[in-house]
């Protein structure tokens, strides 16, 4: 799998899980450690989990793709998925803001996720 095609689902298995303020951004060039980063946030420890373990379970149920690593999962403030090309940053708000990753990647090109993956507005079409 592409790593283009690999950041969009990790946004879609987010979303499905109901995260918001997803942001995907291309690093390519401005980072040697991934192509992109997906920032998304959760209401509570729990939703930050699911979440996470959303993306983690949708990537291997669906595509046979395991992560390198994951950070964070027992306390549920700040989950990391590294899977090497795409890393998955899911924050607690008040978390996400104290460390403004959004800020310190402002140079990077924000990828749109396409609109079929956002549960709010395909749940309103139905």
């Amino acid at each position: 799998m592409q790593s283009p095609d690999r950041a969009i689902l990790c946004a879609a298995y987010a979303l499905e899980k109901k995260a918001y303020n997803v942001r995907l951004l291309e690093v390519k060039g401005l980072s040697s450690l991934t192509d992109y980063l997906l920032i998304a946030s959760g209401r509570s420890d729990r939703q930050v989990q699911a979440i996470a373990e959303g993306v983690r379970l949708g990537l291997k149920q669906d595509h046979a793709t395991a992560p390198l690593a994951v950070e964070g999962m027992n306390e549920g403030r700040w989950v990391l998925i590294d899977y090497g090309d795409v890393m998955v940053h899911v924050f607690q708000e008040p978390v996400r803001d104290f460390y403004d990753l959004d800020g310190l990647w402002s140079e990077a090109a924000e990828v749109t996720i396409p609109e079929k993956y956002h549960w709010e507005r395909s749940a309103a079409a139905r």
